[in-house]
């Protein structure tokens, strides 16, 4: 028997995120796969219905991967009983008039983060969701990144003792777009826009602290703009008033510290373009996208400060990585498979629009930190 299929629409996957990590790497590659396997063995297809402003973008796409569907008339794809969840990979400001729709007309919605630019929209499309009795998730894709599996099978396995701490650091050097052009959009830079680093990557920290080490209880944060002109994909300049860089120290519960650097104007010496350094009673351990490094406390070696002669050991030789133990695959691909189960079956599904509401109120908190100048509260 041939597996049946669910019609998803997909909004904004003409844009990068939605393009590569959603339609090309998640439904599509499951579909390459035979489907998303059900408990009971059975298998679904995912029958993407493409949906956007350009007719020109969305039917050269169709044509490049043999999707039959595509329309620019959203109202018209949530129309259809065979259309049973609505993905959101649009632009921040246009994802909360969207999610309602389809709310509103009965689809189970998936969205990228954030959901909304302020709390009490988040909150909103939270309350809607529940109230119209749909299924709702949440983009968080760190979760499920090689190197946080490992730190997370460290924790788990008590590798750490008492956590002390975690030190991470994020970034690289976007380009101003004058000299070399821009790996990110304008809007990113534009707060009028919806841009900004605190609120594209404090939601992500909110999920990545709560899930792994605890609830986050106060947050200081200093976020600057660096860079205060770019050149657009037109090539002509604009003030950047967003935004490109936020340093944040966030206390959680237990005493754990939090500290982690968000930076689109740094040049990166390290060896991922994210790294978590956690340090415990019992062991320390440095994890990346894929790759995660430990010492414990009876290979800790003992420095002794001496300005006056050179370093003969290196340090990081005393580390050892953390061996994979599992295949892993696309992160997106699995929280994908894993919301479409929800759908269907009912399995858990804990990255619900409720969380990215607590990430949404991360980034508000941040930003208020910046601008007062203080050490703010996270009501529980």
């Amino acid at each position: 028997m041939s597996p049946r299929s669910i019609g998803v629409v997909m909004n904004g996957v003409t844009g990068r995120m939605g393009y590569r990590q959603h339609l090309v790497r998640s439904v599509l590659a499951i579909n390459e796969q035979g489907g998303v396997p059900l408990s009971g063995g059975e298998r679904v297809l995912l029958r993407p219905v493409l949906v956007g402003r350009s007719p020109e973008k969305l039917e050269r796409l169709a044509a490049d991967h043999g999707i039959a569907e595509w329309t620019t008339d959203l109202d018209a794809a949530l129309a259809s009983d065979d259309n049973l969840i609505y993905f959101d990979a649009q632009v921040t400001q246009a994802r909360v008039k969207a999610v309602l729709k389809a709310i509103e007309a009965g689809k189970h919605v998936y969205a990228e983060k954030p959901t909304a630019e302020t709390v009490a929209d988040a909150l909103m499309l939270a309350e809607a969701a529940a109230a119209r009795g749909v299924k709702n998730g949440v983009v968080q894709d760190k979760l499920f990144l090689p190197g946080l599996l490992k730190l997370k099978r460290l924790i788990d396995g008590g590798f750490f003792g008492r956590i002390l701490s975690v030190r991470g650091e994020f970034g690289y050097w976007v380009f101003e777009g004058d000299w070399q052009e821009a790996q990110r959009p304008s809007w990113n830079y534009r707060t009028e826009d919806g841009g900004g680093i605190v609120l594209d990557m404090f939601p992500h920290w909110a999920y990545v602290l709560e899930n792994l080490f605890g609830r986050v209880t106060s947050v200081y944060a200093q976020a600057v703009t660096h860079v205060p002109e770019r050149v657009d994909e037109r090539g002509e300049t604009y003030q950047a008033t967003a935004d490109d860089a936020a340093y944040g120290v966030f206390e959680l519960e237990g005493g754990i510290i939090a500290q982690i650097n968000s930076s689109w104007s740094v040049r990166v010496n390290r060896d991922e373009l994210v790294e978590f350094q956690v340090d415990g009673t019992h062991g320390s351990a440095v994890a990346g996208l894929r790759n995660c490094r430990i010492q414990h406390r009876a290979a800790t070696p003992k420095p002794v400060w001496n300005p006056d002669l050179p370093v003969t050991a290196r340090f990081r030789d005393g580390w050892q990585e953390v061996p994979d133990n599992a295949e892993f695959d696309n992160g997106f691909k699995i929280q994908w498979e894993m919301f479409v189960r929800h759908v269907l079956q009912d399995a858990p599904f804990p990255h619900d629009f409720a969380s990215g509401a607590r990430g949404v109120r991360l980034a508000e908190l941040g930003l208020r930190s910046s601008a007062e100048g203080r050490r703010l509260e996270v009501e529980a």
